[in-house]
Parts: structure tokens; C-alpha cells; sequence
């Protein structure tokens, strides 16, 4: 047996398998269907029960409650893909098994659109599934980089983190999945398009792996945002629209804390309306229920991120300058609101799906300041729409992993991958790296955070 096929061996014996009955075998796809149409925190064993044609009785003999359910059918299609992804690396050359893991990805998709939804976008509802999604990726990652390991140093590899690569070709996959688009399978071409950006000889890959090499201080200060404080006896008198507005930042910011706390899921009225120190006649009197204020927290998060980001932006003399700057602008403004960093990238998809269709959309917003990336580097054949969304995925994909791990996550050292992640696919591998080589020799000391607003701290 030839190495290959030995650590492919090993692989395989890593993909758990389930007892097969045609009765649990209904159930996982019951709760696939109604994940997919309502969602996790809308599913219930009533609606997976009726899907799937079973009785309570049966469905309490194979899953103690919903989170089991939900849980076994994203290990059952995992395993699925698993098996097809192997398949496809075993037949790659090691210096194309970047390429060869997207073709296994958007084939999966393309063949089983209802299974590859489920696993690729709903998967990011609840800890629990979080907890699935992120270990399915890192064994696709694993499976990719052993297989790469064998290529020599002249060969050329995509120089990009694997769990970031399959995190955001997830991510690529899943919003055309949920809007039902028919085609999934000419999402390779230019997904294969956006790898070619990251062609580097193996010698000279830098960024593959998930640990920055190299550490950045702050330039600027970056605002924190406060909720007001509670209103009481001595304060001075407000309007009632003052009163509702104090009101209403109070409720949101207790719900961005409460989501980083413990979850979407897990959090309730009363949890925020006590946080906040408003009482349940104020909360309804704002918002029709807990969704509601969740989707105000994001949308609120949302203008904030892009107002400090576009600013900074606007500030470079060059795209590349200004794409450092925005970086820069982006991860210190997250650093500095752990709690909305959170609930933005990673809590947002547990509210349902409209709430993930606002992610969505929210990341859409975010290739504007690519597109000046054409005008800097005229191009014959400019990067395709489809490679600026997988930019732009790629860094949310990062932003996720280290606001997932840490309650105030590190991202300030992410901004030269990111960076390079940004330009190479319009100036090239080499160029991007002498950018951010250049960009990271000045580095100045850390000033004092700044602090917007007053109150207490959210």
C-alpha cells in the first residue's frame, strides 16, 4: 500500500458511522428538511416527527431530545462528505489539493444541495453544532495538508490556511444553497480561480498555517461602545424619546452580552430584560420578542462595523494602503466590542433564517472595498464577483475562528494574512507579501483605547 493510501486509510477509520434503521434513517432526514426550511431554533420534535412520518414514542427510542437529533444528522452527512473528499484527494497531486478539496465541496453540494445546506450553513446554529461544524473542518483541513505535505519544494500550492479555504467555501456554498440556486456546480470555476490568486512555489508559502507569522501592534485607538447608564432617581429629567432611546441601547447591549455569555438559544426575555434593568413592559414596548432585539444588536453592530471600517479606508494614499488601514480599522474596532464581534460572526446564525440571510448580506456589503482593486491593477480578465465574495468569506471565516475560541479574541496580528489574502489575487502572491513585508516593519507602540459614550460597559 502506497503512503497515499495508507494516510488515507487512516483518515477514513477517523469517519464516524451510526447503526442504520430505516426509521432513525427518516428522523435524520426529517431534521435535515425542517433545518433547512425553519432552521434550528425553529425545529422541534413535533415538526421532525411530522416531516419524517414517525411517532414520538419512535423518535424518543434513537435521540433523547432535539440537540441529539440535530446533532446526528450533521455527523451522518459529515461522514458522507467525509468519504467523497477522500475519494477526490486520493486521486490529487500533492501540490493541487487545494484545488482538488474545492472540487470535492462543490460536487457534494451539487449532488446532495438539501444534505450540503444543512451541514454548511445550518450547522452554524447553537454551540453544539458550532462544535461539529468546527471539527468537520479542521478533519477535511487535516486530510488536505497531509496530502500536501508531499509535494516538493518547486511545486506550486495555494498559499492559504485549509480550514480557512473549506470554512469559506462553506460559506460560498451555503448562501446559494439557501437562496436555491439550481447551478451550484459553476461555482468551481471561479472558486478555482480565486486559489490560482494564492499560487506560490512550496518554498515559498507563508500563510498556510492558522498562526500568524508575525505580530502587530495597534496604530489608532479603537472606540468602545458603551450602553448608557440606567436611568434612576437624581439622573436629570429626560424626553420620553431620550428615555426610550437609553432604553433601547440598554436591551441591545445586554442581549450582545448575554449572546457571548450563553447563547442565542439559551437566553430570554427575562435574562436581557434583567441585564439591562428594564422592565418587560419597556422590552415589548421596543421589540416584538427576543428575535427581534437580536436583529437590532446585528444591524446596529453592522453600521458601526462599516462606519469605522470605511473611514479608515479612506485614509490610504494607495489600495493596498487603504485595504491595511481598513484591516486595521476592522480588528481593533472587534478587539475593542468582543461582545458584538461575537453575536456578528458567530452567534447571528442561531436566531433563524432571516437573521442569516442579514449575515449574508452584511458580508456582500463588505466587497466594496475590493472593487478598487481593478482600477489599481487594470486586469484583462479582473477577478470575478464570485472571487471577491470568497475574499471576502475567507476573512470572516478567520474572524469567526478566533471570536469562537476567546471571549476578547486576538485579531489585530490577523490583519497581514488577511491582508494578503485581500491583494494577491489582484497583484499577485509575490507582490502582496512585499506589501505586507513593508506595511510590517514600521511598528509603532500600542495607545490607550478610546471609549464612545458613557455607562456602563457592555
Amino acid at each position: 500500500m502506497s503512503p497515499r493510501s495508507h494516510r488515507t486509510a487512516a483518515i477514513n477509520s477517523k469517519v464516524q458511522r451510526r447503526p442504520k434503521s430505516s426509521q432513525r434513517e427518516r428522523l435524520i432526514e426529517g431534521m435535515i428538511a425542517v433545518g433547512n426550511r425553519d432552521g434550528y431554533a425553529g425545529a422541534s420534535v413535533s415538526t421532525v416527527i411530522a416531516e419524517a412520518g414517525v411517532s414520538k414514542p419512535t423518535f424518543y427510542d434513537y435521540f433523547d431530545d432535539k440537540d441529539e437529533c440535530f446533532l446526528a444528522a450533521l455527523v451522518e452527512v459529515h461522514a458522507s462528505l467525509m468519504e467523497e473528499f477522500v475519494q477526490e484527494l486520493e486521486r490529487a497531486e500533492a501540490g493541487r489539493a487545494a484545488q482538488s478539496a474545492v472540487k470535492a465541496l462543490v460536487g457534494f453540494a451539487s449532488a446532495n444541495p438539501s444534505r450540503a445546506r444543512f451541514l454548511m450553513g445550518e450547522a452554524m446554529a447553537g454551540r453544539r453544532a458550532l462544535d461539529a461544524r468546527d471539527r468537520g473542518i479542521s478533519q477535511l483541513a487535516a486530510a488536505i495538508d497531509e496530502v500536501s505535505a508531499s509535494a516538493n519544494n518547486e511545486e506550486t500550492i495555494s498559499d492559504i490556511p485549509s480550514e480557512v479555504l473549506v470554512g469559506a467555501i462553506y460559506r460560498l456554498l451555503s448562501s446559494r444553497l439557501r437562496r436555491g440556486e439550481p447551478a451550484i456546480s459553476e461555482l468551481l470555476e471561479p472558486a478555482l480561480e480565486w486559489l490560482e490568486g494564492y499560487s506560490v512555489p512550496r518554498w515559498e508559502s507563508r500563510w498556510r498555517s492558522p498562526d500568524p507569522p508575525m505580530r502587530m501592534a495597534r496604530v489608532s485607538p479603537a472606540p468602545r461602545l458603551w450602553a448608557p447608564a440606567a436611568l434612576g432617581r437624581g439622573r436629570p429629567r429626560l424626553s420620553s424619546e431620550d428615555v426610550a432611546q437609553a432604553q433601547r441601547l440598554r436591551i441591545m447591549f445586554a442581549a450582545a452580552a448575554l449572546a457571548a455569555e450563553k447563547g442565542y438559544a439559551a437566553t430570554t426575555v427575562a435574562d436581557i430584560t434583567e441585564l439591562a434593568r428594564v422592565d418587560r413592559r419597556a422590552f415589548y414596548s421596543l421589540f416584538a420578542d427576543k428575535r427581534d432585539a437580536f436583529m437590532a444588536v446585528h444591524e446596529f453592530g453592522l453600521q458601526e462595523v462599516m462606519a469605522v471600517t470605511a473611514g479608515a479606508f479612506f485614509t490610504g494614499s494607495s489600495w493596498p494602503e487603504r485595504m491595511w488601514a481598513a484591516g486595521q480599522a476592522l480588528t481593533q474596532f472587534l478587539e475593542a466590542n468582543p461582545t458584538i464581534a461575537h453575536l456578528g460572526f458567530v452567534e447571528a446564525y442561531s436566531v433563524g433564517p432571516s437573521a442569516a440571510q442579514r449575515v449574508e448580506d452584511s458580508q456582500a456589503a463588505f466587497t466594496i472595498f475590493l472593487q478598487e482593486g481593478n482600477a489599481y491593477r487594470p486586469n484583462a480578465a479582473p477577478p470575478s464577483r464570485v472571487v471577491l465574495e470568497a475574499i471576502i468569506k475567507s476573512i470572516f471565516e478567520i474572524v469567526y475562528a478566533r471570536a469562537r475560541t476567546s471571549a476578547r479574541p486576538s485579531l489585530s496580528d490577523a490583519v497581514p494574512g488577511m491582508t494578503f489574502l485581500s491583494l494577491a489575487p489582484f497583484i499577485g502572491a509575490r507582490e502582496a507579501n512585499a506589501f505586507v513585508d513593508e506595511k510590517a516593519k514600521s511598528r509603532p507602540a500600542k495607545p490607550v483605547p478610546s471609549d464612545r459614550a458613557s455607562g456602563r460597559s457592555d
